[in-house]
């Protein structure tokens, strides 16, 4: 059982966290900008892209789910719930998901609705690097497992 949860916690991890991660990150770069009078839109700014991640994030974050779904189960059985770092990435997990469902999602929505300045999308980069980093930090985490009692 613990076998099937961890690689349940692993994959989900790398295919919708990961999945995520890279929408958010990309979606800034492809989003179209406003642009001034007589000016033309950069070649690599597509709406149909922008789009596409925008649904990646969503669709994604919603499955990912299952990430500290599996791990939280993973923890109670192997008896690991008081354990500081898994206190720890629970916590980081939460900001991460919060960040992205008030932020980060709000933020590309309203760049599709109406077409920013560049200087409107920085905070949106700036916030998928932080999302990011969030996850990072979590990864780290789960390798390290600082506080861990011993065994597997």
């Amino acid at each position: 059982m613990e076998d099937f949860l961890l690689s349940v916690h692993v994959l989900a991890g790398i295919v919708f966290i990961g999945g995520s991660a890279v929408a958010t990150s990309l979606f800034p770069r492809y989003v179209p900008v406003a642009v001034p009078d007589g000016g033309a839109q950069p070649d690599e700014r597509s709406r149909a892209v922008a789009v596409a991640l925008h649904r990646i994030t969503r669709g994604y974050s919603l499955l990912g789910v299952i990430v500290p779904a599996a791990g939280l189960i993973l923890a109670f059985v192997q008896g690991r719930t008081g354990e500081i770092w898994i206190t720890l990435a629970m916590i980081l997990t939460a900001a991460a998901g919060v960040l992205l469902a008030l932020q980060i999602y709000p933020r590309q929505r309203q760049a599709l609705d109406a077409p920013a300045s560049r200087d409107r999308l920085r905070p949106l980069s700036m916030i998928a690097g932080f999302y990011n980093l969030l996850w990072a930090i979590v990864v780290v985490l789960m390798i390290v497992r600082p506080g861990a009692a011993e065994g597997p």
